[in-house]
């Protein structure tokens, strides 16, 4: 287990440098100065060269990503150019936000899609199982930022049950906080619960028709312990995939849905962020997501063996 921990991080060593490359080129080639973007249309051409050279601009690309790279060693994403503050500062005081929307979402996702999966297995070819496979596919249809308009209009507008954007005041409590990322939630999480429904349900009929479910009815057992203790601990391998690649997913999602709704979180920062041309904000975000990303691959392989005793690393 240790040596596969150990190559496993070797590895995302390698792929985290390899987004760093990427995002680094990628910021560069946005249509746009982040000197004049700043000083406005107003500003002289000796202006923007002096501002350039402030922020070590007119420096080479290549001079440019070893300095960026010196500072990922050091843990040190750099100072944004707009907030004028550490970016992981300007991260931080808004990750609180996209955590708890994206851990509703999850919740939200989850909840739906693996027992709704579940149940169209064990009722396969009923109205049931017919029902539940067409609103898994036309929720895979529908964009988050669509579902959050919609919800916007008829639960928030019309209704009134629900805020229409923002987090609330800065000196609101959890509750309050929660009830403005209601809607966020169901818009990232509702679609994405979709996949789960279909994993779910070919993963419980791969399972259902083994011998040892057989042979678990024939002893008596009753169909909650057959489903649950039997078939779905067997397809949960395929389930814990997919919810992996969700929350990564969802975390990548929210950048839409806090623009939607006006969240002050980390999509929304990126967005500002790619606006402005502010490249330290747009490389250590898309760099801490990425490892996000990289970790949470990392931990569900890690839960193979604690859900299947059979796998060894």
């Amino acid at each position: 287990m240790t040596a596969y921990i150990a190559r496993r991080f070797a590895g995302m060593v390698v792929v985290m440098l390899l987004v760093a490359m990427i995002v680094f080129v990628i910021a560069r080639v946005i249509p746009g100065d982040p000197a004049g973007v700043m000083l406005g249309s107003a500003a002289t051409p000796d202006d923007v060269a002096a501002l350039r050279h402030q922020l070590g601009l007119d420096r080479s690309l290549p001079t440019q990503f070893a300095i960026y790279l010196e500072q990922i060693a050091s843990l040190d994403l750099g100072n944004s150019i707009f907030l004028n503050r550490p970016v992981l500062q300007a991260m931080g005081e808004r990750a609180m936000l996209t955590t708890l929307l994206t851990l509703m979402a999850v919740g939200i996702s989850v909840g739906i899609g693996v027992p709704v999966g579940i149940l169209s297995a064990v009722k396969r070819g009923s109205v049931v199982d017919q029902a539940a496979t067409a609103v898994s596919m036309l929720a895979a249809s529908l964009p988050s930022f669509w579902v959050g308009l919609t919800l916007i209009e008829y639960l928030a507008v019309h209704a009134g049950w629900f805020p229409v954007a923002g987090y609330g005041d800065p000196g609101a409590g959890l509750a309050d906080h929660l009830r403005h990322l209601v809607l966020p939630a169901i818009a990232l999480g509702l679609p994405n619960s979709a996949l789960l429904i279909r994993f779910t349900r070919t993963s419980m009929l791969d399972v259902l028709h083994e011998d040892y479910i057989r042979t678990a009815r024939a002893k008596g057992l009753g169909a909650r312990a057959v489903v649950f203790k039997h078939a779905f601990r067997n397809a949960m391998i395929p389930v814990l995939t997919v919810i992996g690649l969700t929350i990564a997913t969802l975390i990548g999602g929210a950048i839409v849905t806090e623009t939607v709704f006006g969240l002050p979180g980390i999509g929304n920062l990126i967005v500002s962020a790619v606006l402005r041309r502010d490249y330290p904000v747009i490389q250590g975000a898309l760099l801490v997501v990425s490892g996000l990303y990289v970790l949470i691959n990392l931990s569900v392989d890690l839960l193979y063996a604690a859900v299947d005793p059979r796998i060894r690393y």
